[in-house]
């Protein structure tokens, strides 16, 4: 692993950050070699008030095999900004406090810190932050079975399903997850090459 800088701020990703950053402030590309994290397609996203949301997305949740996630090093001057950016990028407002997960010599939060905090020391690392929202499904805070994926994402209306396809094509191969494997066995949803 090449060298890194004293104070190196780095950012965890497992999901659509990875092909669209958008205003993420990278340093360099991301490398894919993370720490290994329970991330499963167990987040129901994009959900308004009057009807049910438009993708699956990838959320850290308990009882899930470890996966080998994402990391890139992020060009901001400390914990507070890094925490604030990922935020801003993942459309977070109101809770980023809870919702993005951190790390630092001073204090975590959020899932799977201790996993992340020994995966970072070991990096020579001095900051991490993540996502970290839960899982939800049907408006609940609570991990879908895959088979209630799979059919969420069968009863997608034309004007939804191609976005929800796109988000599990796109996902990292290393994301290789039990609900992954019955979406694309189900589904046909394939990782694109």
């Amino acid at each position: 692993m090449a060298e890194i800088a004293d104070g190196a701020i780095a950012c965890i990703g497992w999901g659509s950050l990875i092909w669209d950053p958008r205003d993420l402030p990278m340093l360099g590309a991301w490398r894919n070699d993370g720490p290994l994290l329970p991330v499963e397609f167990a987040r129901e996203s994009g959900a308004k008030a009057d009807k049910r949301g438009d993708k699956i997305t990838l959320v850290i949740c308990a009882d899930t095999p470890r996966v080998r996630t994402c990391w890139t090093l992020l060009d901001v001057s400390d914990l507070t900004t890094a925490r604030q950016r990922l935020a801003r990028r993942e459309g977070i407002a109101k809770r980023w406090e809870t919702d993005i997960g951190f790390w630092d010599y001073g204090g975590n939060a959020g899932r799977e810190a201790t996993t992340i905090a020994a995966w970072a020391a070991g990096n020579g690392l001095a900051a991490v932050v993540w996502t970290n929202l839960p899982c939800k499904f049907d408006g609940k805070d609570t991990k879908p079975s895959g088979e209630q994926v799979v059919a969420f994402l069968r009863d997608l209306d034309d004007d939804r399903r191609p976005l929800a396809e796109a988000y599990v094509r796109q996902a990292p191969a290393q994301i290789d997850t039990p609900y992954r494997r019955l979406i694309a066995e189900q589904l046909g949803w394939h990782q694109r090459s």
